[in-house]
């Protein structure tokens, strides 16, 4: 999310009050309609549209990624179903075959044929035949019943999983629509500005940068360590992707949100890491921000919901939000949760 808390400006907007109305989106921070809103304020309540719609974005990663390894554990399961059938078919009648031969060579005692035959060895023979024959029936009829319960638990395992699956969709669907409510609202912001109301946001914003650098500066922020060879890697396929757009939920190869771009980065590198900026915050190791190096990720804010890639010198590149393109920033440029680091 390119969502930075923005100086604040004294350019008023006496529209914003109508707007409220025209986007229609109740659930998403509406301004409120009691008056002008200075620019600092309107940029406040886009921040928060568009940190909003990145967290939805981490939702839908998360659900979209529960889905496919969902989809892979049904259908495997699945395959697992018909075998299962397959042998039991087949050891059906591998025991209608014993239990028709038991019966044609008939049930007597081994010691009785012993007793009455004329030849008591051919006897013994074939009585350990007999023996053997119904150990090999009793061998079957237990195979019958343990896959008959492997066939049971297999497919209690298939309704469970699909049970999953189907909320994974539902959790998709839900947050699909979080995500362009937001968007919709944010965009129906932006285009009530006027031109020079826009110059007045971007010069803002540069402001906010350069002071966000030199506080970086004066700090001694990190930054000052040898990247790995991952690392460089990491970084190189980051860079080869400036100026690609921002689009929720994608990663690649023509558009990035902020999770793909450092997901995808780390895959070219070698080193495959988590989907999503939370769970890239929950699984991989934290190092200390005095420490940090290139390749490294940045994470921001108190939900995890952004991240973007350390490139050296105080600067990220990351996908910032809906309607901007993958770019450098400052890595102080957002209130940064911490850095992790995926080649420790």
């Amino acid at each position: 999310m390119g969502g930075r808390r923005w100086a604040v400006g004294t350019v008023t907007l006496g529209w914003a009050a109508a707007l409220v109305a025209q986007h229609g989106v109740a659930s998403a921070a509406p301004l409120e309609p009691s008056g002008p809103k200075t620019l600092a304020q309107v940029r406040s309540e886009l921040d928060d549209l568009y940190h909003d719609a990145e967290v939805a974005t981490d939702d839908y990663n998360d659900a979209s990624e529960k889905a496919e390894k969902q989809s892979r554990r049904v259908k495997a399961l699945r395959n697992s179903i018909k075998d299962v059938e397959k042998r039991l078919t087949q050891l059906n009648a591998q025991a209608g075959a014993a239990a028709r031969a038991q019966y044609r060579s008939g049930s007597l005692p081994a010691e009785l044929h012993v007793v009455l035959s004329d030849h008591p060895q051919g006897a013994l023979d074939s009585a350990a035949q007999v023996l053997q024959s119904q150990q090999t029936t009793a061998t079957v009829v237990k195979t019958l019943q343990d896959m008959r319960l492997t066939l049971e638990t297999r497919k209690n395992e298939a309704t469970q999983e699909l049970e999953r699956l189907e909320q994974s969709n539902t959790d998709k669907r839900e947050s699909r629509q979080r995500i362009q409510q937001r968007i919709i609202a944010a965009r129906r912001l932006e285009a009530r500005l006027d031109p020079e109301q826009q110059k007045e946001l971007s010069r803002v914003e540069a402001i906010d940068e350069s002071k966000a650098e030199q506080d970086w500066i004066r700090s001694g922020g990190g930054g000052g360590a040898v990247a790995s060879s991952a690392g460089r890697k990491a970084v190189s396929y980051a860079r080869s992707q400036l100026g690609k757009p921002y689009i929720w939920g994608a990663e690649g190869p023509n558009s990035f949100d902020c999770s793909g771009l450092t997901s995808q980065a780390w895959a070219a590198a070698g080193r495959p890491i988590p989907r999503t900026s939370q769970t890239q915050w929950a699984q991989l190791p934290h190092v200390a921000l005095k420490s940090i190096r290139p390749g490294d990720l940045v994470i921001y804010f108190a939900d995890a919901s952004h991240v973007g890639i350390y490139i050296g010198n105080g600067h990220i590149i990351h996908a910032p939000r809906p309607g901007r393109s993958i770019s450098e920033a400052p890595a102080s440029s957002m209130k940064i949760l911490g850095v992790v680091r995926p080649d420790v």
